[in-house]
């Protein structure tokens, strides 16, 4: 089972910081999320981004019980 780190808006739609997801990449542990919060957490996830253990990572990237994955806020700049 991997760290779920939320922050930002995920966190709010999510009613929590933290939590341990079980799933074997990180397109599952997503998905286990979105099917424990919601329709809300999905809409937020889409535009968010995800880091595994502090760096970008993909969706189909392999995630191990000690991981760390953080669902960001997106970055506006310019």
């Amino acid at each position: 089972m991997a760290r779920l780190l939320l922050l930002g808006p995920a966190r709010e739609a999510a009613g929590l910081r933290n939590d341990v997801v079980d799933g074997a990449t990180i397109d599952a542990v997503l998905g286990e999320a979105v099917n424990r919060y919601g329709t809300k957490f999905q809409e937020i996830l889409g535009v968010s981004q995800v880091w595994l253990n502090g760096e970008p990572t993909e969706r189909d990237a392999v995630v191990e019980s000690y991981d760390e994955i953080a669902v960001l806020p997106p970055i506006s700049g310019g």
